[in-house]
């Protein structure tokens, strides 16, 4: 089924507006405006509005990802935002401003983490073991925490491990496996091993390097990747998910490939495409994923 995710209402964010390559974007009582490729159209609020920004993401020359904020005087450059939902799930997120645009959260993400919190407290297994790939910060892993799986947090930046502990701990949670490590290589090591996992998530990158200089090319892994993953799910009690960023990556691509793979899946799966809407109502794409459960 083509589906459309966006985020609910969420006390402590909002994309205000987005148009002419940019963003604005309220994470709890800061505004911070940065750049996003796939808003081409205008923008819909006035540029007295943006200028209220208390950051601003400027890109170096020749670069699409790295630059440097424009602060305001009394601006942190990191703070605390909340997240909770009716289900239950709440946490706690440090967010910071990086060279290269990121804050440490992506909050399109938000159906993705309540179908995670949701579908773990749905295992059999007493205690659902699960598998996060890719995983940065840990959102999606704290979403499986607070519902009691035994997670694994895998990523090849200890730096970003380090930020995702900060949101354990901000959250209250504790428990997390927490691995430094090129994904392919363990998950290769994990069939070999016979393991089995109730929840696999994933969220690779179109390009990357594991932390020995392994490289990772979205369209030159995936394939054996999700392959691979087949084998580590519990054939009779799992949940699957993965986003992809890569732009012009369509849901098409994906589609092929999981009902290649996961022939069973045809009519559970969920598959299409990831936005923020803003306060005029344009729908803002900011990805592609595919979702099913047992």
């Amino acid at each position: 089924m083509y589906t459309f995710l966006t985020t609910s209402p969420w006390a402590d964010y909002e994309l205000l507006d987005a148009g002419n390559f940019e963003k604005l974007e309220r994470f709890g009582k800061h505004i911070l405006a940065r750049p996003e490729p796939q808003a081409i159209w205008d923008p819909h609020l006035a540029q007295s509005e943006w200028q209220r920004a208390n950051a601003t993401f400027t890109r170096e020359k020749g670069s699409q990802e790295r630059g440097q904020w424009k602060i305001k005087p009394g601006t942190p450059e990191q703070w605390i935002i909340g997240y909770e939902r009716p289900d239950g799930l709440k946490l706690r997120f440090r967010l910071g401003l990086s060279s290269f645009k990121h804050v440490g959260l992506f909050p399109e993400q938000d159906p993705n983490w309540q179908f995670i919190y949701n579908q773990t407290r749905q295992r059999k297994a007493a205690q659902p073991r699960v598998l996060n790939l890719f995983a940065y910060t840990g959102a999606a892993t704290l979403a499986a925490r607070a519902a009691g799986a035994d997670v694994t947090h895998l990523d090849s930046v200890k730096q970003v491990n380090f930020w995702a502990r900060d949101n354990m701990e901000a959250s209250n949670l504790d428990g997390v496996r927490w691995l430094v490590e090129d994904a392919m290589k363990y998950v290769r090591r994990e069939v070999k091993r016979g393991s089995k996992y109730q929840g696999l998530i994933l969220d690779p990158p179109a390009y990357g390097r594991g932390p020995n200089g392994e490289k990772w090319q979205l369209e030159d892994e995936l394939n054996e990747m999700l392959k691979l993953c087949k084998e580590l799910l519990d054939p009779q009690d799992h949940f699957f998910l993965i986003n992809l960023y890569s732009l012009g990556f369509s849901a098409l691509i994906l589609d092929n490939l999981v009902a290649e793979i996961f022939p069973g899946m045809q009519q559970k799966r969920e598959i299409g495409e990831i936005y923020l809407h803003d306060a005029g109502a344009r729908k803002l794409p900011l990805g592609t994923f595919c979702r099913f459960a047992t």
